[in-house]
């Protein structure tokens, strides 16, 4: 029975209680419906996670046959020496025209040289690829001469090492320029003709100092850290978009320490657990992952389930494992 006030006039008034909108009907059927949608939707959504996982693990067993990268058009940057000449190698032997880019132009042509060798296609194309209106300039040549990229491999980078207040600003400003603003203007030129026919792979030089940090690799880790970021984001990008774009596939990778060059004075503790790579093993590992359109992969392979297991535990834990390994690189001198 509703309570009731009687007012001055002497009307009889209900009291406020009586239609609040828990009392209602009405109501309490809408709020009943809602929660009813809510918990279908994660029940739909939990499945749907379940299901995921379980064909993760599948495809871990039983991956899926790489894909072939046969008249692919792969620009690689920095491509005159290291992995980036090795990569070019192994796409090239794989049927794919490659397009060399980089600032080395003597390089460059070794490496085009070699993969003609082998009876592959090969383009060579000098290019500063911190100068956002020269990598445009390079990408409306390369559509006239050779066509569209398809697969774009952001290899060009470089890797200053000493403490952070012995690196001076020019320093600072020239690895964020070539190894994070550089991946993002090449990413504006080649990506738009992806997007067109939903077609395509990018593959991003992250490294392991972009997933842990390391001493004598401040703003390094810094642009590694980004380029990480960067991916993440634009897959998020990609994916949330109302078109199609399935079809773009982004890879990034994360190399521990490989023979280019870049790594003056590596520290290793015990250099039969962490091993220096050589570009050739980094190369084949790199080639396999795009082939498989895998998202993210650590060379050695190990580490990923390492940084896995460890990201779980209070930060304090894993400091001591690192501190036991104690390897990483000294200050170049």
């Amino acid at each position: 029975m509703a309570s009731v006030e009687t007012s001055k006039n002497g009307g009889v008034t209900q009291n406020i209680m009586s239609k609040a909108p828990w009392t209602d009907e009405q109501g309490i059927a809408m709020k009943v419906y809602q929660g009813a949608v809510l918990a279908l939707e994660v029940l739909v959504v939990t499945i749907k996670m379940y299901i995921t996982w379980i064909m993760s693990i599948f495809q871990f067993f039983f991956p899926r046959e790489p894909k072939s990268v046969k008249g692919e058009i792969i620009l690689i940057t920095g491509a005159g020496h290291g992995m980036g000449r090795e990569m070019a190698l192994r796409f090239g032997k794989l049927g794919g025209v490659i397009v060399c880019v980089d600032i080395n132009p003597h390089g460059n042509k070794e490496t085009v040289d070699m993969i003609k060798k082998q009876d592959g296609k090969s383009h060579a194309y000098e290019c500063d690829v911190t100068n956002r209106e020269a990598i445009n300039a390079l990408a409306e040549k390369i559509k006239q001469e050779v066509g569209d990229v398809t697969m774009l491999v952001n290899n060009a980078g470089i890797m200053p090492c000493k403490p952070l207040m012995q690196t001076n600003e020019k320093e600072i400003r020239n690895v964020f320029e070539i190894n994070v603003l550089a991946q993002l203007w090449l990413i504006q030129a080649f990506l738009p003709k992806m997007m067109e026919r939903n077609h395509g792979h990018i593959v991003a030089m992250a490294s392991m100092a972009g997933v842990i940090g390391l001493r004598n690799l401040v703003p390094y880790c810094g642009t590694k850290f980004a380029v990480r970021g960067i991916m993440e984001a634009l897959h998020e990008e990609l994916r949330e978009d109302k078109r199609d774009f399935s079809g773009i596939k982004l890879t990034v990778i994360c190399p521990y320490i490989v023979d280019t060059g870049l790594c003056k004075n590596p520290k290793i503790k015990f250099p039969t657990l962490m091993k220096i790579v050589s570009p050739q093993i980094a190369a084949d590992q790199i080639v396999h992952a795009v082939r498989r359109n895998y998202y993210e992969i650590t060379i050695p392979s190990s580490l990923y389930y390492i940084n896995k297991i460890c990201r779980t535990l209070p930060r304090a834990v894993p400091l001591h494992l690192k501190d036991f390994l104690d390897s990483g690189l000294e200050a170049q001198e």
